[in-house]
């Protein structure tokens, strides 16, 4: 057997360098009196945990609170509808579902959010120097080189609604909700990695690659962010979490290009992120234009290549 690759015999421990999670330490850990976590699910293989989570939302299997780990995720969604693959066990997988109480034009801070949770998580656990990427991929250097190692997808849905008088409803107009994915390369070898860019806390030296203690973190750390952003009632200011995503922020103060919806592009210069987590560019014209959606490449110069 070589390092990283399970034998015939499909057993859970054949790679004892990535081993399974522990789902009833995690819950004991996780799903206390007082805790936002309200379960802890850990499934072998899954297509992707945010479409199981949405689909169990939906149809009032899970409530707010759920987490949903999967220690292998064949169809896994990025932004922009990419696909995120990886071996077995060498990577966190997670799901959670939120029913955020604030109003639903701040919702759009959750991947941000997200963002700025994981990556002072990986900070304190991993022992890695981590930068945000607008808006929610995370990156860290290897041999001198930004690489991305994580990415964050919310996707709103909604609970079933309940009528008057206590019995379930099946109105598709229930309590909104959002699903949050969280994807994180642990344990990939070079040879293991989907694409150039891509890097994993492995090859970035990380001092911490277990995932259970990892696992642990990055929940805790979203846990105590969306009860600041929570009890702010999702201002971003209010909460810090406007200050604290720029202060991490690797694209502000870059040159950058915006690949737009629609085939538009704009080149510029990174310069803030706004109250509603747009992404403002300045241009050579000297016009300051934010972006809401968009693919941001970084630049080596305002006309360089990407980065």
């Amino acid at each position: 057997m070589t390092p990283n690759s399970p034998d015939s015999s499909g057993s859970r421990w054949s790679d004892l360098d990535r081993p399974p999670l522990d789902a009833a330490s995690l819950r004991r850990a996780l799903t206390r009196a007082d805790s936002l976590w309200t379960s802890v699910d850990v499934v072998e293989s899954t297509g992707s945990t945010n479409s199981d989570l949405v689909e169990r939302a939906r149809d009032g299997r899970a409530r707010e609170g759920a987490v949903l780990v999967a220690e292998e995720q064949t169809a896994g969604r990025g932004r922009l509808d990419r696909s995120w693959n990886a071996p077995p066990r060498s990577g966190i997988f997670v799901s959670v579902l939120l029913q955020p109480p604030a109003p639903q034009e701040r919702w759009g801070w959750l991947p941000l959010l997200a963002g700025v949770a994981v990556a002072s998580a990986l900070s304190r656990t991993a022992g890695v120097d981590t930068g945000l990427k607008w808006p929610n991929d995370i990156l860290v250097e290897t041999g001198g080189t930004e690489r991305k190692i994580g990415g964050i997808l919310a996707e709103r849905t909604s609970l079933p609604a309940t009528r008057e008088g206590g019995g379930p409803g099946r109105t598709p107009e229930g309590p909104g909700a959002v699903v949050l994915g969280m994807g994180l390369n642990v344990s990939l070898s070079g040879s293991e990695l989907p694409v150039p860019a891509a890097g994993s806390l492995v090859l970035a030296g990380a001092r911490c690659t277990d995932r259970d203690p990892l696992l642990r973190a990055v929940l805790r750390s979203v846990e105590d962010w969306y009860g600041r952003w929570s009890a702010a009632d999702g201002d971003p200011l209010g909460s810090g979490l406007l200050e604290a995503y720029a202060a991490g922020c690797s694209t502000l103060g870059r040159p950058v290009r915006a690949e737009l919806p629609g085939g538009e592009e704009l080149v510029g210069e990174a310069v803030a992120v706004d109250s509603d987590g747009r992404l403002v560019i300045g241009t050579e014209e000297g016009v300051q234009r934010p972006v809401a959606a968009g693919d941001i490449v970084h630049l080596r110069g305002a006309g360089g290549t990407g980065a």
